[in-house]
């Protein structure tokens, strides 16, 4: 329910949006690398202006996703630590459990 929600009053509009911005900006626009001559043909590159404006838009969110998953990378080896230390502590109830009931059914069989 929350998927379709979501898909319907964000992802619809969004797309609305984005398709409306492609159709408005089909007109080219020249992208240079060369601040300094800016009619350089080599480092010149004219594409329509929502290419662009995507392009802009996925560097973005590859940029930020990387930052993103790299300034989380201390929580990340927290948990996996404390994972480990978790893991290590069942093993020894485990261990104990079973130390636990050998003793308890040797106990019950000197008494019997």
């Amino acid at each position: 329910m929350y998927n379709r929600f979501l898909l319907i009053v964000v992802f619809v509009p969004l797309a609305v949006v984005l398709i409306a911005l492609a159709v408005a900006n089909r007109g080219l626009a020249a992208f240079t690398l060369d601040p300094f001559n800016p009619g350089n043909p080599a480092l010149t590159l004219q594409l329509p202006l929502f290419v662009l404006l995507f392009a802009a838009l996925a560097i973005g969110l590859i940029v930020g996703s990387i930052a993103t998953w790299l300034k989380q990378g201390r929580y990340r080896k927290l948990a996996r630590q404390r994972g480990q230390e978790a893991q290590i502590l069942r093993d020894s109830v485990q261990q104990d459990a079973s130390r636990a009931a050998a003793q308890s059914q040797a106990l019950t069989r000197q008494n019997a």
